[in-house]
């Protein structure tokens, strides 16, 4: 698998092109892994007056993108760590389950007990530290997952506003009730260092 370098500083939206554009003439699997300002993000069938706190994102300068992918609505600022995994592959639920699980084994040798769920959500300490979600274009699959390192989880509580269902669902009263940054629990830098080790150990997993 091949490590991608991005251009650093792009909006979201437009990293979320730059996953197409590299899509359109992938010959091998490849990641890059990328960090924006503050913005939240929801899925392809989602509704955003329903799923975020469109006030409070426009008075604190958030920007509200919709992605291609389906799955729920996040919250990401440089606190997060966004990772894209392009494949030429079409069987989409097999690539996706299948980087899902190389980044819980990613974690687990940064020293994080990390398991995946049945909704390919990564966990540790039983709280949840990131979602995933994928596309199928004609020749390739399109994995994207947030990792919540150092998250303003302040921020994420208030852009984000899920039903009560939803909540009640993981028994839980509040979004940052369910989620924890990593650096909470094992403290291995700066995001921009806790990056670069998720990267290493990305590819390493891979030569093995």
């Amino acid at each position: 698998m091949k490590l991608y370098r991005p251009i650093e500083g792009l909006r979201l939206d437009e990293y979320l092109q730059l996953e197409q554009e590299l899509a359109a003439n992938v010959q091998e699997p490849l990641f890059f892994t990328w960090i924006v300002a503050p913005t939240v993000i929801y899925g392809q069938h989602q509704f955003a007056g329903q799923e975020v706190n469109l006030d409070y994102c426009q008075a604190n300068n958030i920007l509200v993108v919709q992605r291609k992918s389906g799955g729920g609505c996040v919250y990401a600022d440089n606190g997060n760590v966004m990772v894209s995994f392009i494949t030429p592959s079409t069987h989409a639920q097999a690539a996706f389950e299948g980087f899902i699980e190389r980044l819980a084994k990613a974690l687990q040798s940064l020293g994080y007990e990390a398991v995946t769920t049945e909704h390919n959500d990564i966990l540790v300490n039983g709280r949840k530290v990131s979602g995933a979600a994928c596309y199928k274009l004609k020749n390739a699959t399109v994995v994207h997952a947030t990792m919540l390192y150092d998250v303003n989880l302040d921020a994420l509580q208030s852009a984000i506003t899920p039903s009560v269902a939803k909540l009640e669902k993981h028994a839980v009263q509040s979004v940052r009730q369910r989620v924890v940054n990593l650096k909470t629990i094992r403290d291995l830098g700066t995001t921009a260092d806790f990056r670069e080790s998720l990267e290493e150990m990305i590819k390493s997993l891979n030569k093995s």
